[in-house]
């Protein structure tokens, strides 16, 4: 049931895409917006939402704004001007901000969003695209838990869970305690795989062992197409982004007090991988990144 929510959604890349077919597959009413319009139009032609030609005009016809973006920057961005989503809202309105941010940036944009009688809540998901078609997301929300329990059917149209972790931000600190875990796991995987292939075992063989064995998480099972057919298999998340991800869970710890060596290794690697021209293929061509370095001597 939509009970009539109407939704905005800023940024159809290849998550905010797959949430605007998704709500719309739900009877959601949407609109999107992207800043190449193309895109949108691409996404609204699949499922029949209208395109908005500015944020503000997206957000100004939204009961629920939801936002999924690149970076801090992107998002920042995107809330302020003349034709910003902040210029958009009406009072009641909720922002669901779904990119990976840091608590920082959630904490300088809530004032904004209140001044216009909204509320903001920080609800970054877990999950990959195929995650996202299936409705099997995971939700980390920061913010008034009341108004959670408001913009839940949204998110039940995307998530098998939601959590409601905390007060502000912490819905944004928890994804990137998440998404720590996450790159640890690419970056063990890369590992052990190119080790295996070296010490002659076949790659398929070598995966199949990592997908029945007590390694197999999710993400093992999710990205096996990707590990072992690259050049077949859509990008889902760049290693651009992993370390951009990186450097927010490192401030956070710096900030907070808590040391992440692994992590730190990890954004090392991801930024030398990125520098060797990997830095916009999918996070499992770490593997790739470590056979060539391999070739020329230790990453």
């Amino acid at each position: 049931m939509t009970s009539g929510i109407r939704v905005a959604v800023i940024g159809t890349g290849r998550m905010g895409g797959a949430m605007v077919v998704r709500l719309r597959g739900a009877g959601f009413g949407v609109s999107a917006y992207n800043r190449s319009r193309a895109k949108a139009e691409a996404v609204a032609a699949r499922s029949g939402a209208t395109v908005a030609a500015t944020a503000r005009e997206a957000a100004a016809a939204a009961d629920v704004v939801l936002v999924s973006l690149a970076d801090d920057a992107a998002v920042t961005s995107a809330y302020g001007g003349e034709e910003g989503i902040v210029a958009g809202l009406r009072p009641g309105s909720v922002v669901l901000e779904t990119s990976t941010v840091a608590p920082e940036t959630v904490a300088a944009l809530q004032p904004l969003v209140d001044k216009q009688g909204a509320t903001l809540l920080d609800t970054p998901v877990s999950g990959s695209v195929v995650f996202v078609e299936e409705g099997k997301l995971a939700v980390m929300a920061g913010g008034p838990g009341n108004v959670l329990d408001r913009v839940r059917p949204v998110l039940d149209a995307l998530a098998a869970r939601v959590f409601h972790v905390g007060e502000s931000g912490s819905g944004a600190a928890m994804k990137l305690a998440v998404n720590s875990i996450v790159h640890a796991l690419n970056q063990a995987v890369s590992e052990a795989l190119v080790l295996a292939e070296q010490a002659g075992v076949e790659r398929e063989s070598a995966y199949e062992v990592f997908a029945a064995s007590a390694i197999a998480a999710p993400f093992v099972q999710y990205k096996r197409d990707a590990f072992l057919h690259p050049d077949e298999t859509p990008v889902a998340f760049t290693l651009d982004l992993v370390a951009k991800d990186l450097d927010l869970a490192l401030a956070l710890a710096e900030r907070v007090g808590t040391p992440m060596p692994q992590a730190a290794v990890n954004r090392r690697l991801a930024r030398a991988a990125g520098e060797a021209g990997f830095a916009e293929r999918d996070l499992s061509a770490m593997a790739a990144y470590l056979r060539q370095s391999r070739e020329r001597g230790a990453p």
